[in-house]
């Protein structure tokens, strides 16, 4: 929304055998962050857990009265931007569920797959372009691009159609190859963001240090499309992560 984050809550419930050096890696993990972005924590609670590690955070902006960048502006004949790249996440998902099967998962060092280990929240790129008044309508890609662009899609009454070979995908590994589009398209948890903006606006190529790509265009209706290289276009259904689907 190009608010400014300022303060984080944190509910943590842990194992009473959970060695007190995992909570100390957590908490410097937390604390380094929130540092960076100026953001205090603010109070929380803690709790033991019958199984499993629960974290549960809550974090609190502040955005100018009247200016919070909303889902539901965009308008047809708006080019549809993304931050960064996407799938990177998704990608290292899949590949420590294989490793699990296979028992590989320690050949795995989290520092080739940063975007999944250590994502690093848009919030620059966000308040730029709220301060210059560049977009329409906005949202994170936490729940994966084609879900995301249809809750634009919803909020908005509008439909989309996305160019395949636009969409920038992110490479992953030691020795970095690209993630397939599938991830790109429905794999969440990226945090890049998703924005849409009138042909008359100039979006640069590069906001706040992080890349800005032009995908595809808003359209009449309330269907999203998919168009690839050969010309070919399909329907695209929201394929990401869906909090309340059954």
């Amino acid at each position: 929304m190009g608010g400014k984050p300022v303060a984080a809550f944190l509910s943590l419930a842990l194992p009473g055998g959970l060695p007190q050096s995992w909570i100390s890696r957590f908490t410097r993990g937390l604390l380094s962050l929130a540092e960076k972005y100026g953001v205090n924590l603010a109070g929380g609670d803690t709790a033991e857990s019958p199984n499993g590690i629960l974290a549960d955070i809550v974090v609190l902006g502040v955005v100018p009265k009247g200016k919070a960048v909303l889902r539901s502006g965009a308008r047809p004949g708006d080019y549809i931007y993304v931050t960064g790249e996407l799938g990177g996440s998704a990608a290292v998902v899949r590949m420590l569920q294989e490793a699990d099967r296979k028992k590989l998962r320690r050949q795995l060092n989290p520092r080739n797959f940063p975007r999944h280990f250590f994502p690093d929240p848009r919030v620059g790129v966000g308040q730029v372009l709220r301060q210059k008044g560049l977009t329409s309508a906005m949202i994170d890609t936490s729940d994966g691009l084609s879900t995301d662009l249809a809750h634009i899609c919803e909020e908005s009454g509008v439909g989309a159609e996305l160019q395949a070979e636009a969409i920038p995908r992110a490479c992953i590994g030691k020795l970095p190859r690209e993630v397939n589009l599938e991830f790109a398209l429905h794999g969440g948890e990226d945090y890049e963001l998703l924005f849409t903006a009138p042909p008359n606006k100039k979006i640069p190529s590069l906001i706040a240090g992080v890349p800005i790509t032009r995908i595809g265009q808003i359209t009449r209706g309330e269907k999203m499309f998919l168009t690839n290289p050969s010309g070919t276009r399909h329907q695209l259904k929201p394929q990401g992560w869906e909090h309340f689907r059954k």
